[in-house]
């Protein structure tokens, strides 16, 4: 007979005792669905003994309080299948251990066999009143596992034959059988945990997936996950309570925005923490993973029907909570943290809130729903178990998954609601920013009224370009003729209004810092200008290159804080947050885009989209190469291409390159001015980096280094000699190998070179020599006193005029050891 074909009835019968039992052991073993294994063996079994019906109950809930629940109930040899089913899920029985024949057959984990049921205690009659049924006798046997645990019990009742009793033949086939059916039972129910726990896996995914695809509309995003739950756990009802969480933002808000290095909080100003938020009743408890508050406020109620389209959303007062019984329970979780599993909902109210309506729950499961900080942000419930039992140890368990689900999703939605909201707040805030860093327009109709004088006039085709004369006013003046004697104006169509408004407002966006400022800018701007019209660095520029140069040289610097890209990582600014290299930088460029955004103020907007893409890209590359990090990353490769005799600069990355040296060049070409501008300049840059030092020792209690620690101020000469020599010597000298046209920046940085060198050698013999504000004064004092005695004294002006010094003729008999000189 094929394996596939199950044998009829009179086949069965027609097999002796052995082959029958074989083959009904067969036909249980390869059967994993629990329903129909079950009934399966209720057949065989009454074929096996002859009996006229039996039932099949199943062990479920946990050790301490197990019970049997009725998987198929009076099934005869001939009970179609789906009809066992059918009565059985009808019927609902749970019998607790210990009660009636099979649940003291489960507990004792013994046989019974009784030969008159209506005579024995245990027998419960009133089934048989219910069915019209008779029962004489019974035959209940516990099915074990492999391991001798007790997960089910089987019982047979009467015998066709109309036998008075079981024999002890039928209790041995009976109890062999049932052996082997323990077997199959137990790998039947690991498929069904499998296959639960497959679907569970499923249902999690598309869960994850929703909250991934659903973070804009928080309504949505419960409702999808109400649903789910709801169709897995098969409950009448489910609920969502969400807290009121302004309190727990802004402690989380404070976490995030806390810098290292803060001053840790005092036992006292813990206690005065606490007896803050005792006030405001708010108090964080830590209850294992969770931390629940003192006081609930619930702000928002979500409630999905079974068979509900659309979820019932509300905002509930503090009356409505009190009075609600599930919002009682959603709070008395929320409190203490617990999961609830509520058997009996009136009788839990009564006992705890001396309550009795129940608002029609009978059986209700609640747990809070917490955070990625464990923080308890709402409660979740789920109400009614569709048959009527309680939630098991199970649906907790998957009720648990899909609260951490529900929490994170809320969360990432409630975040990106705030998000939203800061994002509106910014755009407020850049608005006002906008309007306040734009110039004034008497400003511009002033500047708009004004002459502008030629270059000649500004000396702003020489490299020799000095802007200590110029007013604030002459200095935007300069800024525009830049622009008109490069053809800008009418190359690109920029309206002359907006010309003055930009560069108006490019002034006013930079801080009054004591180098890095608006004039370090026009400076590095002019140099830029000089090498195009001078050094005729504009034959291998396009237009747009020069107007591109030119916009990122007067914007290098934007709102720059007279302090490093160094110092914004050290004090975790939120410059260093948002950028991790060049930050500075990127925030001149990203203040450059922001003036150019302004209404007005756009120089670029009668360009092409693509012309506007390449000048952009070009103004970002170019401020971003002021870096000297980015600096010595270009320059061997620039230095490799001179090298190799390269003269085309006309492809896009190696004008870039060429860009991105120049603008070193122009930012660090004051090194090259005459003396008398060199001197002065240094003596900013120096106070800018002592003002850093001090407060890297002020805030962070931090030594700086040597340039920005004003206790080392005489070592600068010798400083700027190393600068002059690692970048600008190296840079200069191979931009005028190259061209030609630009040999005065090289030279002017040699000659300052023998100044700060000769100072420099001067401090190595004790002099201190910037003790007043700038550095033309003569030097005060010796470091030691008695190197005075044996040192010729000549003191040489600014033009190098020298001034002698009177001395007696005592003085004058002397031989001298040293001479020495200083500048007026």
């Amino acid at each position: 007979m094929p394996q596939n074909v199950r044998p009829t009835k009179r086949d069965l019968e027609s097999m002796d005792e052995s082959e029958l039992f074989m083959e009904l052991i067969r036909d249980v073993a390869n059967e994993l669905d629990i329903d129909v294994l079950c009934h399966k063996i209720l057949v065989n079994v009454c074929l096996l003994t002859h009996a006229d019906r039996g039932s099949l109950f199943l062990v479920r809930g946990p050790p301490n309080d197990r019970y049997l629940v009725a998987k198929l109930f009076d099934v005869r040899h001939d009970t179609p299948f789906e009809e066992a089913v059918k009565l059985a899920r009808h019927e609902d029985i749970r019998i607790p251990f210990g009660v009636g024949i099979a649940g003291l057959a489960a507990k004792n984990k013994t046989l019974v066999n009784i030969k008159d049921a209506y005579n024995d205690p245990r027998f419960n009659s009133e089934i048989d009143l219910k069915t019209g049924y008779k029962t004489n006798l019974i035959l209940c046997m516990p099915i074990c596992n492999y391991e001798g645990q007790v997960i089910g019990v089987a019982q047979i009742i009467n015998k066709v034959d109309e036998t008075l009793e079981f024999s002890p033949r039928d209790v041995e086939v009976f109890q062999r059988y049932l052996t082997f059916c323990g077997i199959g039972i137990q790998n039947a129910q690991l498929f069904e945990v499998s296959v639960m726990e497959y679907r569970r896996n499923q249902i999690l995914l598309n869960l994850a997936r929703s909250i991934f695809e659903e973070q804009n509309n928080l309504e949505c995003l419960v409702t999808k996950i109400m649903r789910e739950a709801q169709d897995l756990l098969k409950c009448d009802r489910c609920a969502v309570y969400l807290l009121d969480l302004d309190c727990c933002e802004s402690n989380h808000l404070e976490n995030i925005l806390e810098r290292p290095g803060k001053t840790k909080l005092t036992q006292a100003s813990i206690q005065e923490k606490q007896t803050s938020n005792e006030t405001s009743n708010t108090i964080m408890v830590d209850q294992g993973k969770r931390k629940t508050t003192g006081n609930c406020r619930f702000t928002t109620v979500f409630e999905l029907r079974a068979g509900g389209a659309q979820t019932l959303m509300s905002r509930p007062s503090s009356f409505d909570l009190q009075t609600s019984t599930l919002g009682q329970i959603a709070a008395y979780s929320a409190t203490t943290g617990q999961i609830l599993n509520i058997v009996d909902v009136q009788a839990w109210l009564k006992e705890k809130y001396d309550m009795t309506d129940a608002d029609f729950a009978e059986t209700l499961l609640c747990m809070p729903i917490v955070n990625g900080q464990k923080n308890i942000i709402g409660v979740a419930q789920m109400i009614n178990k569709a048959n009527g039992l309680p939630f098991s140890d199970c649906d907790v368990s998957l009720f648990e998954a899909f609260a951490i689900f529900c929490g994170l999703g809320i969360h990432n939605t409630q975040m990106y609601e705030n998000a939203c909201k800061l994002m509106a707040k910014q755009k407020v805030a850049l608005e006002c920013l906008s309007y306040h860093a734009t110039a004034s327009n008497d400003a511009v109709e002033q500047l708009l009224k004004e002459e502008i004088p030629s270059a000649e006039t500004f000396n702003l085709q020489n490299f020799t370009f000095i802007d200590f004369e110029l007013s604030d006013l002459e200095t935007c003046k300069a800024t525009i003729r830049m622009f008109l004697d490069c053809n800008l104006v009418q190359q690109f169509h920029i309206p002359y209004e907006v010309l003055c408004r930009w560069v108006l407002s490019v002034k006013k966006n930079y801080r009054p810092v004591k180098y890095h400022n608006w004039r370090h800018a026009l400076n590095v701007a002019q140099t830029m200008f000089a090498m195009f019209k001078t050094g005729k660095m504009d034959r291998f520029m396009s237009d747009l290159d020069v107007l591109g140069l030119l916009v990122a040289c007067l914007c290098h610097d934007l709102d720059h804080r007279g302090t490093n890209n160094a110092f914004q990582t050290k004090t975790d600014s939120p410059l260093a947050v948002l950028y991790s290299t060049s930050t500075m930088e990127h925030h001149h460029f990203d203040q450059c885009v922001m003036i150019l955004n302004t209404d007005s103020n756009n120089i670029f907007q009668e360009l092409s989209p693509e012309d506007y893409k390449k000048v952009m890209h070009l103004v970002e590359t170019a401020i971003l190469s002021t870096d000297l990090a980015m600096y010595f990353k270009k320059r061997n490769k620039f230095l490799e291409l001179v090298e190799n005799g390269e003269f085309d600069w006309q492809s896009d990355d190696k004008k870039e390159l060429l860009s991105s040296m120049l603008m070193t060049a122009c930012d660090v070409s004051a090194i090259s001015k005459p003396w008398e501008v060199q001197h002065r300049v240094a003596k900013l840059v120096a106070d800018e980096f002592f003002d850093q030092g001090d407060l890297e020792k002020m805030q962070l209690n931090q030594q700086p280094v040597a340039m920005m620690d004003r206790e080392r101020k005489d070592e600068l000469p010798q400083m700027q000699v190393g600068f002059i020599d690692v970048i600008c010597l190296p840079l200069y000298k191979v931009l005028s190998d190259t061209f030609p046209w630009i040999n005065p920046l090289y030279q002017g940085t040699l000659e300052n070179r023998k100044h700060w060198q000769d100072l420099a050698e001067k401090v190595e013999m004790g002099l201190t020599w910037i003790d007043h504000d700038t550095i033309d004064k003569p030097v005060e004092a010796l470091k030691d006193p008695e190197l005075s005695k044996d040192i010729e004294l000549t003191v040489h002006t600014l033009h190098t005029t020298p001034v002698c010094q009177p001395v007696s003729p005592v003085e004058h008999k002397h031989k001298r050891k040293h001479k020495i000189c200083c500048i007026l």
